[in-house]
């Protein structure tokens, strides 16, 4: 971080952040949050927080989803903050000391690990097409863990499950969240998306197509 040309910081503060940003990977901390977590005597203010954040973005540890600016038919608001996410969530698995024995019992966690990992996959993949990928939750609940948007305007909706078994929950909340958006201004997508761990690739009836990870690809 020295040699990045980053503010003056505790190496100590720092290892804690990064292993708060480890347990908040894939959610919208925010900065206050961060702050409280890594604690400390004097506690971190929000500036230095801010600072340190901007300090491992420019070391390229960690990238951080910034917020799908679309407008909602509805009254409810869109949610603002940025979604925490390493560039590679190896690096938020090694900040948590998590072993695969572990993960596998706190599949809490293992999803969250999962939804960064199909993030970062999208991002590379989006890079190689032009486009950009975002996250979208509004004040009534209704949510994309990413949106993938070309410079057309044309868009991809995403809902990321770790098990199979919740691909009719995720269909669900993609065509709820779906319907929010103000297709007047942006458009119907050009597709929904559940990915998943396993399986195979399917489209459902209801217009949903369901990816394994490892079908992704530009």
């Amino acid at each position: 971080m020295r040699e990045a040309e980053a503010p003056r910081h505790n190496p100590a503060r720092v290892i804690r952040l990064i292993a708060s940003l480890g347990r908040n990977t894939s959610s919208a901390a925010s900065l206050s949050t961060l702050a409280r977590d890594v604690a400390g005597d004097p506690p971190l203010s929000w500036t230095a927080t801010a600072n340190y954040l901007d300090a491992l973005a420019r070391v390229f540890l960690v990238e951080d989803l910034p917020v799908w600016p679309v407008r909602l038919r509805s009254r409810a608001r869109l949610r603002q903050a940025a979604k925490r996410h390493f560039v590679d969530p190896s690096l938020a698995a090694a900040a948590l000391g998590a072993t695969p024995d572990r993960l596998l019992d706190d599949l809490e966690t293992l999803g969250l690990l999962f939804e960064s990992l199909v993030v970062r996959d999208l991002r590379v993949y989006a890079s190689a097409n032009k486009a950009a990928v975002h996250h979208a939750q509004s004040s009534y609940g209704h949510e994309f863990d990413a949106v993938v948007e070309r410079r057309d305007g044309a868009w991809i909706a995403v809902e990321v499950k770790l098990g199979a078994g919740r691909v009719d929950e995720a269909a669900r909340s993609l065509l709820g969240a779906c319907d929010a958006v103000d297709t007047a201004e942006r458009g119907k997508p050009a597709n929904m998306v559940v990915v998943t761990a396993t399986g195979y690739g399917y489209r459902r009836s209801d217009g949903v197509t369901v990816v394994p990870i490892t079908a992704l690809g530009p």
